[in-house]
């Protein structure tokens, strides 16, 4: 079972998660952020993972903390079920399409961070979710995940579609990048015999 559970708690938030990779998309997510919760279940969903998370965060200052926090812990988690990365894919990609909203995704589970975020989204808000929280959300989880991740919009108008396409897209291709190969289900899928 590739599974981890991650609990962290600062001054600022306090977190519980548990992560299953190879789940059914079942999730339970509660972190005071209307927003972010339903794109974790979308992001659960459509990567096929078994979630649950239970954030409590100084949502009353406003959601940054809980989203970056949030992003760190879900990056920690994958971390940590990946163990070595032994056997698993390792790249992914995916372009979604929601409505006029096209998002591609690909990650690469490298070891190193890296963040390319150009979704360009129109609106500083959606509802009353600032959208740059989507960036930092993004980079929150690729500095702890130890991945490579790219998010770039093809084409969109609508700020909530365009996210909700990010986090679909991203559910996916990190799908394709954790999967296990068993041509190579005894490998370090790197050259160098490490990931990290």
């Amino acid at each position: 079972m590739r599974n981890a559970t991650i609990e962290r708690k600062t001054a600022e938030t306090d977190i519980r998660l548990t992560l299953e990779l190879d789940g059914s998309g079942r999730s339970v997510v509660q972190t005071g952020c209307g927003f972010l919760d339903h794109m974790l279940i979308l992001l659960a969903k459509h990567g096929r993972f078994d979630l649950a998370l239970r954030c409590e965060g100084d949502v009353e200052v406003d959601d940054h903390h809980t989203v970056e926090d949030v992003g760190i812990c879900l990056g920690r988690a994958f971390a940590r079920a990946l163990a070595d990365r032994r056997g698993i894919q390792r790249y992914g990609s995916f372009a979604l399409a929601m409505d006029e909203a096209l998002v591609l995704a690909a990650v690469d589970f490298s070891g190193r961070p890296a963040l390319g975020c150009a979704l360009e989204i129109p609106t500083e808000k959606v509802g009353s979710f600032d959208t740059q929280l989507v960036q930092e959300f993004w980079l929150g989880f690729v500095r702890e995940a130890g991945a490579s991740l790219h998010l770039r919009k093809l084409a969109g108008e609508n700020s909530h579609h365009i996210i909700e396409a990010a986090f679909k897209g991203a559910g996916r291709a990190l799908a394709q990048a954790v999967a296990l190969d068993p041509r190579f289900a005894d490998e370090i899928p790197s050259t160098k015999g490490v990931l990290g």
